[in-house]
């Protein structure tokens, strides 16, 4: 049986939020920025910075799948490369001596930990999308019938 009441919204909507906020937060600022003092400044780390707000919106997102029985497979595979891209990138960084700064932030090594972060933020942005889907199908009006 599906539930759709007032929990699963709620769960769902605050799930996509949070998924959402750290892809959007640097467009934004990047956006203020560029507005008061006319230099484009984008931080493209803070998706990865806001992990913690991503993690709980992911979760919530979940929990909410899980209870209509729908977009568990985008959302929860979207959300676990996600994690897994964010820590693999991270342990890299920390094994190569890029974290530390042992190594210059060049060749491979630095390549290796770009195509981790945009791997954690493609997956981010998928399981925000599978988060609207979600909304879309809680929040369909039913046929009308005549």
């Amino acid at each position: 049986m599906e539930t759709k009441g007032p929990l699963t919204k709620a769960l769902a909507i605050a799930g996509t939020v949070l998924v959402w906020f750290p892809i959007l937060a640097p467009v934004f600022l990047s956006a203020i920025s560029f507005i008061q003092g006319g230099v484009l400044r984008f931080d493209y780390l803070i998706p990865a910075e806001l992990f913690p707000v991503a993690l709980t919106g992911g979760l919530l997102l979940f929990w909410a799948a899980w209870r209509v029985h729908s977009q568990r497979s985008l959302i929860g595979w979207g959300l676990g490369v996600a994690v897994a891209s964010l820590f693999g990138g991270q342990a890299l960084a920390v094994i190569t001596g890029l974290a530390s700064g042992e190594t210059e932030p060049v060749g491979w090594p630095w390549m290796l930990v770009l195509v981790s972060l945009a791997g954690y933020i493609l997956a981010l942005i998928a399981t925000g999308v599978g988060g609207i889907i979600l909304l879309r199908e809680l929040f369909k009006h039913p046929a009308s019938q005549t």
